[in-house]
């Protein structure tokens, strides 16, 4: 391991979570040709290192160490995968503040999200390593006099995940835990952004005693190191998050080998208040979802609708609230850190203009801010317009758009006037009125008077554009599995 910026930091103790090679076969491994690509701190621009960028062959071989290891593996009795899977969670949690610093500094967000993010996604690992050891046979009634029906759930081989720089640990071991315990090896790709983390998580899968060939992280460009993953037969099933234009070519680029896909999108998240609601709640919480990780984040919301008898109380407290957060480098645990690229931040500018141009006013912020040029203010723009682009094309920054409205059958048209379907924020003090709404919101997943709704057990998920299948809970392990059903006799 050749030493970084990264990797000569005094607060990070333990060096060799930063790894800069790729993991295939249980070897770390630089490019043939030596390629690298650099990776940069969004704070200052700095090269906190230079990655091993492979090639499509090397690619293609990591493939063949994950087909290779499959047998083995998936052949294991369940509780020795658990075990496994246990020791990489207790790994995990040990070494989850050099976990978190390490993604702060490739990723950017305050400290105190990354060491959540961190323990979030270690409780993906803690869960699936339970899951690993339930019973996979189930008995079905026979429709035969003379015979004996089961269900086996099986193990669809190996499996391709993809994922993305917003939460570079968590959307890993989400993906991995529950295709590791399903019996499935991995091949897995992080975004060139933030490869880092994906890399340290390697090297606790490595300790963890993961046999070589059954995880293996490969870094590069994405359409080098995807694109033959697949076209490639051996790889059963691939699960992406990412954006809906990337989940649609990636579901294209897959149509020839008919593969399992989960693909978790983009989201455009409506939060709907009500007359009668909690409205310190509701404004607290609609901060919550709509600027947590510098609102880089799927789950954002990104059109905040109020029913008018509160709307201008509801716009005097968020705006307040939204001038009260701090603004900073990630380590100085802001509530605001910087945007991951320049086109994070043009699109934030691109919405703001907008928006005013079509007659929404800007309440506060609206502009990058000093501190350097991926930085951006927390923004509030009010009376948003329908035809602003902010209301609809998912954000992913800092700027909150609010518009008013007059009763629950038009708030529910214009939430549901959308084609993402991730996730909803609903607040209410009438339980039929949240009944009701719950009902016609057309997404995922819907939250009720909070913002924190996703975790381990429950199926992660979203309707229409915003993706395929479920992660988390024990659906998020049955989309690594395939079903064989057995019909016996006996005689």
């Amino acid at each position: 391991m050749s030493e970084t910026a990264l990797s000569a930091r005094t607060d990070i103790q333990d060096k060799a979570l930063v790894r800069s090679f790729s993991y295939i076969n249980g070897k770390w491994c630089a490019a043939k040709t030596d390629e690298t690509f650099a990776v940069i701190d969004p704070v200052n621009g700095d090269c906190l290192g230079d990655v091993a960028g492979l090639s499509a062959d090397e690619s293609s071989a990591a493939v063949t160490a994950a087909s290779d290891a499959f047998p083995k593996w998936s052949g294991l009795l369940p509780q020795e995968r658990a075990s496994i899977l246990r020791r990489w969670f207790e790994l995990q949690v040990t070494h989850k503040e050099d976990l978190a610093r390490i993604m702060v500094l490739e990723q950017g967000k305050p400290l105190s999200e990354a060491r959540g993010e961190i323990e979030y996604g270690a409780a993906f690992v803690e869960f699936y390593a339970e899951e690993a050891k339930r019973p996979n046979i189930e008995g079905v009634t026979s429709h035969l006099a003379d015979a004996e029906v089961e269900l086996w759930r099986e193990p669809v081989g190996v499996a391709a995940l993809i994922t993305p720089w917003n939460f570079p640990s968590a959307m890993l071991t989400r993906k991995a835990a529950a295709a590791l315990a399903a019996g499935c090896t991995i091949v897995a790709h992080p975004s060139a952004e933030t490869p880092f983390s994906a890399l340290a998580l390697a090297e606790l899968a490595e300790r963890a005693g993961v046999p070589a060939g059954v995880f293996n992280v490969v870094t590069g460009s994405a359409p080098e190191i995807v694109e033959p993953w697949t076209s490639d037969s051996r790889v059963r099933a691939l699960s992406f998050t990412g954006s809906t234009p990337v989940g649609k070519l990636l579901y294209s680029q897959s149509a020839s080998t008919i593969k399992r896909l989960i693909l978790e999108l983009g989201g455009h998240a409506p939060v709907i208040v009500f007359k009668g609601a909690d409205l310190k709640n509701a404004v607290a919480e609609a901060i919550k979802s709509k600027f947590a990780t510098s609102g880089q984040d799927c789950l954002g919301a990104n059109r905040i609708f109020v029913e008018r008898p509160i709307y201008e109380e509801f716009c005097k407290s968020f705006t307040k609230a939204a001038q009260s957060l701090s603004i900073g480098p990630g380590l100085d645990d802001p509530d605001i850190g910087p945007l991951m690229n320049e086109k994070a931040v043009l699109k934030q500018e691109e919405h703001v203009a907008d928006a005013v141009a079509k007659g929404a006013k800007i309440a506060c912020g609206g502009t990058r801010h000093s501190l350097g040029p991926l930085f951006f203010e927390p923004t509030v723009l009010v009376d948003v317009p329908a035809e602003a682009l902010i209301m609809r094309e998912e954000t992913f920054g800092p700027v909150a758009a609010i518009a008013p409205f007059d009763n629950e059958e038009e708030v529910i048209a214009r939430a549901n006037d959308s084609e993402y379907g991730l996730v909803a924020y609903l607040h209410s003090d009438d339980p039929r009125r949240i009944y009701r709404v719950s009902r016609a919101l057309q997404f995922g997943m819907v939250a009720v008077n909070r913002t924190k709704v996703t975790g381990a057990p429950i199926p992660f998920g979203g309707t229409k554009q915003s993706g395929l299948g479920r992660e988390g809970a024990r659906l998020g392990m049955e989309e690594f599995t395939e079903v064989k059903y057995v019909c016996r006799d006996w005689a």
